[in-house]
């Protein structure tokens, strides 16, 4: 499976198949909450957060190829990544794009 955030991809003539997504919702547990809050108070990278949105891309991103997958498609161009906070230390992440078949 091929994975684009353009259009086309080169020397490929493309049949669209639709739109394919995949999402997820992903939190900390309280300790770990906790520990980044304190964090905020002397600055630096939240590492705790920034895996578990790491986590949260990949796990959008392979839910979306599945569903690529189910349509027969080659690949998925014009991929975009979107997220947005539920409630406090727990994001949303979306991934999607346009599934393809080569022709």
């Amino acid at each position: 499976m091929i994975l684009v955030n353009t259009d086309y991809i080169s020397g490929k003539n493309l049949e669209m198949l639709g739109l394919v997504k995949g999402s997820t919702i992903q939190a900390k547990n309280v300790g770990k909450d906790i520990i980044q809050g304190f964090k905020t108070l002397v600055g630096g990278e939240l590492t705790e957060y920034n895996e578990m949105m790491n986590n949260a891309r990949a796990m959008a991103t392979k839910r979306m190829v599945t569903e690529a997958e189910a349509l027969g498609a080659d690949a998925i161009v014009n991929i975009r990544y979107s997220s947005s906070a539920i409630m406090q230390g727990a994001a949303e992440v979306i991934a999607y794009g346009t599934a393809v078949k080569f022709v």
